[in-house]
C-alpha cells in the first residue's frame, strides 16, 4: 500500500461490552510497550505502566465525540509520539498524561508526587496550551500562541507531543460537526503543518496538510486521489525504466541503498494545479526517486552523495539550475540532502534526493531524530536555538494587534531560505525576498537603525536590495541615517520587522497618543460607548487597518472623525433618556440589535446558499475571492449578522478559519442559483481571426455573457483574459474544454485567487 495515496477513513467502532473495552484498551498499550521496547531509548517500562493505570483510573467513564472510551486518544498520542516521532519514556508519559490536570481533578502537583518533576513540567507545558493555539478572540490565540512558543524554547518535547496530540486529532475529526471541521483543519494549515515543517517534522507536516485539504475540499481530495490510483500502473513503468540503470550503478559500487519514489502529496498536487492553473495530467513532477544507502562512518556520507550524484549524472542529462546541496548548507530545521533533477526517459525532468540512513531519519523525524543518534551540540541544533532566539526576541516586543502578531511569526514559519555570507565568511540563514536591510537588523537593532546601504558581492546597492543564496554582504551604516516607515516594504523576516515597528512606535508614540485622545473625545462628546464593535465599525468606515494607523492619521491631523458618524455608531434606541438614566442605575441598558428583523441562524445546521432576484441573496460576496457554485466554499457570520461567503482555498478563509472557529458555518448551494463572475485565462499560438472564433464560441454556441475581455500577443503568443458571468463550475468546465478545441489554443483554465 502506497502510504502517500491517502486511505479511506475507518468505520467507526462497534458497541463493545465493557469486558471488550478494557481488552481493546490494554491491546492499544501493549502496542505502545512493543514499539518502545523495539526503540533505542532505555527501557524504563515500569514509570510508563504506572503512568497508564494512573490516566486510565483518571479518566474512567469518559468518552469522546466518538463514543469510544477517552483513554484511547491519550494512548493514541503516546504512540505517535514514540513511534512515529521517536520520543522516549519521559514523552511517552507526559503523552499518556497530557489531559489529566485539564479534564480531571488531579493537579500538576500530584503528576509531581507520582511520577518527578521532568514529567509534571511536561504535563504543566501541555495542559497551559490546552486550548490550542487559537481562542474564540484574537488577543487569546496571540496569548496561546506566545505560551506555544515561550514552552517550545523551554522544553522542545512540549511541541512535539502537541504535534502529536493535533495529529490524532486530525485523524479522527470525521466524528466533529463540519463548522467545527472547518475550524480544526483551518487552525491546522494555518499554523500546526508549517511550524512541523519548521521543526523539520516532515512525515507529520505532509500528513496535516492532506488531513486539512481532505476537510476542507472533500471533492477534490477524492477526486485526486483516484487519478493517482488510476495512474499508478503507467508511473511504475515510468520509474521502473527510469530507475533501473541507476540501481545497477549503485550495485556496481558497492553500495547497501534503498531506491523508491516518493510521490507527491495530495495537497501538493493540489496546490500546484491551482497555482499554475493546469489539470492533474500536467502535473510531470508527481513523483520523486529517492535514494538512501546505509553509512557507518559519518564524515564519509559527502564523499559518498556525491558519488552517487556523478553516477546518475553519467547517465541522464542534469539540469543545471536544479542542483540543491542541502549537505554543506542543511537547512534550518536541520534537513540535509543532495537533489538534483535530471532528463527521463519518457522526456520529462525527474527530481533525485540522496540521503544517508541517518539523514533521512532526521528529515523524516525531525529533531526527534537527535535523541536517537546522541546529537549533542551539532550543527541542527545551533540553529534550532537561533530560530527559538529569534522568535523569544519577537515575543519580548510582540505586535499589538493580535492578528499581526500572527502574521509576523508566520513569516518565519512558511518562509523558503537562503544562505549569505559576510565580508569575514560567516554564514546567515534568512527567508526567500530578504534585503541588505534584514541582514542590518539580523547583526544588531543599531547596525539595523542606521543602515543607508549595503555592498552586495563588492557591488554597492540601495538597503532595499533582495538578496540572492550565495550572496557576500556588506551592511552601510550612517549615524545621521533613522528608521523610515516605508522600510517595513524592505523586509522579509520577523525579527526585523517586529524591531523596525517597535522603533516607528517609540518615534510615534506621542502623536498616537494624541489621536486616541481625540477618538475618546469624540466618543465621549455623543455619547458613544467605547467597545470593539465600535472601533471596527469605525474603521471600516474610515478604511483604516487597525487602531494604530487611525490613531497616528488622528493625530497628525490627517483625518477628522465626520459627524454623520455618530449616528450609525449608536444603538437605535439611545435617546437623551437613556444617557441619563444610565449612571443613575449603574448598568448598561439592555438594548435590542439594530436590526431585529433578522432571520437567527442555526450555526449547527448546513446554511443553504439561496439567489433571489427579488429579495436579493442571503449571503455576501467578498472582493478577496470569487466562489460560484459549485465551489468548496464556507460562510462566516460577520459583526452586522450577515452570511460572508468564501471559498476555502481564499486566504482569508484561512484565517477566519483559525480566529473566529464559533463563526463558520457549513453551506451548501441552493438547486437554482444566479449569475457569478468567473475569470478564465486562455493562452495559445496567435493567428488571424482567432480572436472572433473565440468570441463567437462563447457569445453564440455557448450564450454565455462575456463581461470583460483583455488580450496580448506578442512574438506569435497570445494571452487573454476573460471574465463571464456563469451558473456554476460545470458551465466554466465545459468552456474551458471548448475553448481547448479551437485550432491554436494550448491552454484555457480559470484563475482562481489563492
Amino acid at each position: 500500500m502506497n502510504p502517500n495515496v491517502p486511505q479511506a477513513a475507518p468505520s467507526p467502532r462497534p458497541q463493545l461490552t465493557p469486558e471488550e473495552e478494557d481488552r481493546l484498551v490494554e491491546a492499544e498499550f501493549q502496542d505502545v510497550l512493543k514499539g518502545y521496547l523495539s526503540s533505542n531509548h532505555r527501557k524504563k517500562v515500569e514509570i510508563i505502566e504506572r503512568a497508564f493505570h494512573f490516566a486510565k483510573e483518571a479518566h474512567k467513564g469518559i468518552r469522546r465525540r466518538s463514543g469510544e472510551p477517552y483513554i484511547l486518544h491519550p494512548i493514541a498520542v503516546a504512540k505517535i509520539a514514540s513511534q512515529e516521532i521517536g520520543l522516549g519514556s519521559t514523552s511517552i508519559c507526559a503523552a499518556l498524561l497530557h489531559d489529566v490536570v485539564e479534564d480531571t481533578e488531579y493537579t500538576v502537583e500530584d503528576i509531581e508526587l507520582h511520577f518527578g518533576k521532568k514529567i509534571a513540567q511536561l504535563v504543566a507545558g501541555l495542559t497551559k496550551i490546552s486550548g490550542g493555539i487559537f481562542g474564540d478572540k484574537a488577543s487569546a490565540q496571540a496569548e496561546n500562541f506566545r505560551k506555544l512558543l515561550l514552552t517550545m524554547s523551554e522544553d522542545i518535547r512540549v511541541v512535539l507531543i502537541k504535534m502529536a496530540d493535533r495529529l490524532h486529532n486530525m485523524r479522527t475529526l470525521g466524528s466533529m460537526s463540519p463548522n467545527k471541521q472547518y475550524k480544526i483543519a483551518g487552525e491546522t494549515l494555518y499554523i500546526y503543518a508549517p511550524l512541523a515543517h519548521r521543526l523539520g517534522l516532515f512525515a507529520i507536516k505532509t500528513e496535516l496538510e492532506d488531513l486539512s485539504f481532505k476537510y476542507e475540499h472533500p471533492a477534490a481530495y477524492e477526486r485526486i486521489s483516484a487519478q493517482i490510483r488510476a495512474s499508478e500502473s503507467r508511473r511504475s513503468a515510468v520509474y521502473n525504466d527510469f530507475s533501473e540503470p541507476i540501481k545497477e550503478k549503485l550495485v556496481g559500487m558497492g553500495l547497501k541503498y534503498e531506491a523508491k519514489a516518493r510521490l507527491k502529496s495530495v495537497y501538493s498536487i493540489w496546490r500546484k494545479m491551482e497555482t499554475k492553473h493546469i489539470p492533474f495530467e500536467e502535473v510531470y513532477d508527481l513523483y520523486a526517486m529517492r535514494i538512501i544507502f546505509d553509512c557507518d562512518d559519518q564524515s564519509k556520507e559527502k564523499s559518498i552523495c556525491w558519488q552517487i550524484y556523478s553516477a546518475i549524472t553519467d547517465i541522464y542529462r542534469l539540469h543545471p539550475e536544479r542542483t540543491r546541496d542541502w549537505i554543506s548548507n542543511p537547512k534550518a530545521n536541520g534537513y540535509q540532502a543532495l537533489h538534483l533533477t535530471v532528463m527521463g526517459p519518457d522526456g520529462n525532468w525527474i527530481e533525485v534526493q540522496i540521503r544517508s540512513r541517518r539523514m533521512d531519519e532526521i528529515a523524516e523525524l525531525g529533531f526527534a531524530a537527535h535523541w536517537k543518534y546522541k546529537i549533542g551540540e551539532g550543527d541542527e541544533e545551533s540553529e534550532l536555538n537561533a530560530w527559538l532566539s529569534t522568535i523569544k526576541d519577537i515575543l519580548d516586543n510582540p505586535e499589538p494587534n493580535a492578528i499581526d502578531f500572527l502574521d509576523t511569526l508566520k513569516l518565519n514559519l512558511f518562509a523558503s531560505e537562503i544562505v549569505v555570507f559576510t565580508p569575514k565568511g560567516e554564514l546567515l540563514t534568512l527567508p526567500n525576498n530578504s534585503t541588505v536591510l534584514d541582514v542590518a537588523f539580523e547583526l544588531h537593532s543599531e547596525i539595523g537603525m542606521h543602515c543607508i546601504a549595503g555592498k552586495v558581492n563588492h557591488k554597492l546597492v540601495p538597503l532595499s536590495h533582495r538578496l540572492h543564496s550565495g550572496d557576500q554582504v556588506e551592511v552601510l551604516t550612517s549615524q545621521s541615517q533613522t528608521p523610515k516607515p516605508e522600510w517595513v516594504n524592505y523586509l522579509a523576516t520577523a525579527k526585523a520587522k517586529s524591531r523596525l515597528r517597535q522603533l516607528m512606535r517609540k518615534e510615534m508614540a506621542p502623536v498616537i497618543e494624541r489621536g486616541r485622545e481625540i477618538y475618546e473625545r469624540y466618543l465621549a462628546d455623543n455619547g458613544i460607548e467605547a467597545n470593539n464593535e465600535v472601533f471596527t465599525k469605525v474603521l471600516g468606515t474610515l478604511r483604516f487597518d487597525n487602531r494604530e494607523a487611525l490613531f497616528t492619521a488622528l493625530g497628525r491631523n490627517e483625518v477628522t472623525m465626520p459627524d454623520y458618524l455618530a449616528k450609525s455608531l449608536r444603538p437605535a434606541s439611545t435617546s437623551i433618556f437613556s444617557k441619563i438614566l444610565r449612571p443613575l442605575t449603574g448598568k448598561k441598558l439592555q438594548l435590542p440589535p439594530a436590526d431585529s428583523a433578522k432571520p437567527k441562524i442555526n450555526m449547527k445546521e448546513t446554511y443553504v446558499l439561496r439567489c433571489d432576484e427579488k429579495e436579493g441573496n442571503n449571503f455576501k460576496l467578498c472582493d478577496c475571492c470569487t466562489p460560484v457554485p459549485g465551489d468548496d466554499v464556507m460562510g462566516w457570520v460577520n459583526d452586522e449578522g450577515d452570511v460572508e461567503l468564501h471559498a476555502l482555498s481564499c486566504p482569508r478563509a484561512s484565517v477566519l478559519k483559525a480566529s473566529y472557529g464559533k463563526r463558520i458555518l457549513n453551506t451548501r448551494w441552493a438547486e437554482q442559483s444566479g449569475l457569478f463572475l468567473a475569470e478564465v485565462r486562455i493562452e495559445g499560438i496567435d493567428r488571424f481571426g482567432i480572436l472572433q472564433e473565440i468570441i463567437q464560441m462563447i457569445s453564440m454556441h455557448m450564450a454565455i455573457d462575456i463581461r470583460k475581455l483583455d488580450i496580448e500577443a506578442e512574438n506569435e503568443v497570445f494571452h487573454c483574459d476573460l471574465a463571464v458571468r456563469v451558473h456554476d463550475t460545470k458551465v466554466i468546465t465545459d468552456l474551458c474544454n471548448k475553448l481547448k478545441n479551437i485550432r491554436g489554443v494550448q491552454r484555457a483554465a480559470r484563475v482562481k485567487k489563492i
